[in-house]
């Protein structure tokens, strides 16, 4: 526990960054779980100061965030940007309270565990102050690995995400809401959070590109697996794509593993395994879809069948809230785990 402090029973929780999409699903979050918060502040930049936010039955007033908010704080949960995070990681750590972030910020940092709880809960525990939430495309893919990566040990996997507009914040949900409508009507528009036209158009570039050709996107997939799952020996290639789908991240994976697991097998995995929803079955057309899956918690999983172009190989269709175990769930359930 950061500075010797032990968690109290109700703890007080600061949301930094509650304005956002992911700050707002953060509260309703918290209170549709009924988190024993004995005080929830919601926090944001001056701007916002003064804003209501629902909060179960209630409301919350915003306030500006400065260092001396974190005074008296047990658990603060941030989704307010990389620099924001570090700007304030010593206001937080330094008040005693523990840093849930939700930024790329402290990930693959030494020290830092990085948290799936239904795959490495233990590691929440082994912190200085400071827990990093994975990236939402890493998340809902190491769900779906980590039970067949226990029973058949995986060695490679290829992944291709397809990623919703919410992964790039509300502005950008807004754009696509509003860039569909002047599509349609024929209307001039100009990209703003996007590189290209996100309305009926998919977009192979997710962050920036590295030197290798891949984008920071990719590499986040790669490097935070290994960190999650304590396996530096699987390999990871990754293509991901944002397409114009609101909420819901979905992913087509292909692995192969050191030894064979037949599809049936890997159904009852999953399907036994916390917050994984089996979805599959091809002759009802049963399958994870985005559209009908948004507000939903669980990583959902289908389309399970062999790839007979590699020894010991099994493809799969994985769907998740972006909003929810993409971020604001994986983080209060992190939270949780901090509970006496």
């Amino acid at each position: 526990m950061s500075a010797g402090k032990r968690m109290p029973q109700r703890p007080v929780v600061a949301v930094a960054g509650a304005t956002g999409a992911v700050g707002v699903e953060m509260l309703k979050v918290l209170a549709q779980r009924d988190f024993p918060a004995s005080e929830v502040r919601a926090l944001a930049s001056s701007r916002s100061t003064g804003r209501h936010l629902a909060y179960g039955g209630d409301e919350l007033v915003v306030q500006e965030m400065t260092p001396s908010s974190f005074q008296g704080v047990d658990i603060a949960l941030f989704s307010c940007g990389g620099e924001r995070s570090m700007e304030f990681r010593d206001a937080v750590t330094g008040a005693g309270a523990v840093m849930i972030d939700n930024s790329s910020a402290f990930r693959m940092e030494d020290g830092v565990p990085l948290v799936v709880p239904e795959v490495n809960p233990e590691d929440a525990a082994r912190h200085d102050g400071v827990i990093a939430n994975p990236n939402c495309s890493t998340i809902q893919m190491v769900v779906a690995l980590k039970p067949l990566h226990d029973a058949a040990g995986i060695r490679r996997v290829v992944v291709s995400s397809y990623q919703a507009a919410s992964g790039a914040g509300q502005a950008a949900m807004d754009e696509l809401y509003e860039q569909s409508g002047d599509f349609l009507e024929g209307r001039a528009f100009t990209p703003k959070k996007f590189a290209h036209r996100i309305a009926f158009n998919c977009i192979p570039q997710i962050d920036v590109f590295l030197d290798d050709g891949s984008t920071k996107e990719e590499w986040k997939m790669v490097v935070e697996t290994k960190k999650i799952l304590h396996a530096p020996e699987i390999e990871v290639a990754a293509t991901c794509v944002r397409v114009p789908v609101l909420r819901c991240h979905s992913e087509s994976i292909a692995l192969e593993s050191e030894r064979p697991i037949d599809p049936d097998t890997a159904r009852h995995l999953l399907a036994a395994f916390p917050g994984v929803t089996v979805m599959d079955d091809p002759a009802a057309r049963s399958y994870p879809m985005p559209a009908l899956l948004e507000g939903t918690d669980d990583v959902y999983i289908g389309r399970i069948r062999r790839d007979p172009t590699v020894t010991n190989g099994l493809q799969m269709w994985v769907v998740a809230d972006q909003l929810r175990k993409g971020a604001a769930l994986n983080a209060v359930q992190i939270a949780e785990l901090l509970l006496p």
